[in-house]
């Protein structure tokens, strides 16, 4: 084979490859913030970081929960301490006043839409109802990280520290 015909098939490869191959944005290299925040995340971490740098597990080591982010606009958050202890009634609403304390320490869940600022690399919780009440219509911004399959932000806790909470991508 020629060099020129070398040349010619090596173009025409290149062009082909160039034409099926997805384009950038579908490998997530240039997709914007807001939305490869998209999907359902699971919680890795919610620690208390005292200033001293050290770290108290929120709800446990391990906690539990989801936290789902639409195309629209809307989300929706819940975290749990694992291995909560059942109610001796077996009724929710006829708990003792030391299981609703557990579970009003153990849980925390809210709802309603999000924004994400690029430029300042904070999201905006606009939280419509909320298992706090006191956050109920309020909005919460809050500096956050998305590297890869690990979305991680600080939020100041209703529990007077400030928290680390950090989630991965559900597979």
């Amino acid at each position: 084979m020629n060099r020129l015909n070398a040349m010619m098939l090596t173009s025409m490869a290149l062009l082909i490859l160039g034409l099926t191959l997805p384009p950038r944005d579908a490998f997530g290299q240039h997709q914007a913030l807001k939305d490869r925040i998209v999907g359902t995340w699971t919680y890795v971490s919610v620690d208390v970081v005292g200033t001293d740098g050290s770290r108290v597990p929120m709800y446990g080591p391990n906690p539990a929960g989801v936290a789902m982010f639409d195309s629209n606009g809307r989300y929706m958050l819940l975290t749990a301490r694992r291995g909560q202890s059942k109610f001796a009634s077996n009724n929710r609403l006829q708990g003792t006043p030391d299981e609703n304390k557990a579970v009003v320490h153990d849980n925390i869940a809210h709802f309603g839409r999000y924004t994400v600022n690029e430029a300042d690399g904070t999201i905006t919780f606009h939280i419509e109802t909320s298992t706090f009440p006191n956050w109920n219509g309020t909005d919460q911004k809050r500096p956050f990280t998305l590297k890869g399959d690990e979305l991680r932000w600080v939020t100041p806790g209703s529990s007077g520290g400030m928290a680390e909470v950090v989630l991965k991508r559900a597979s």
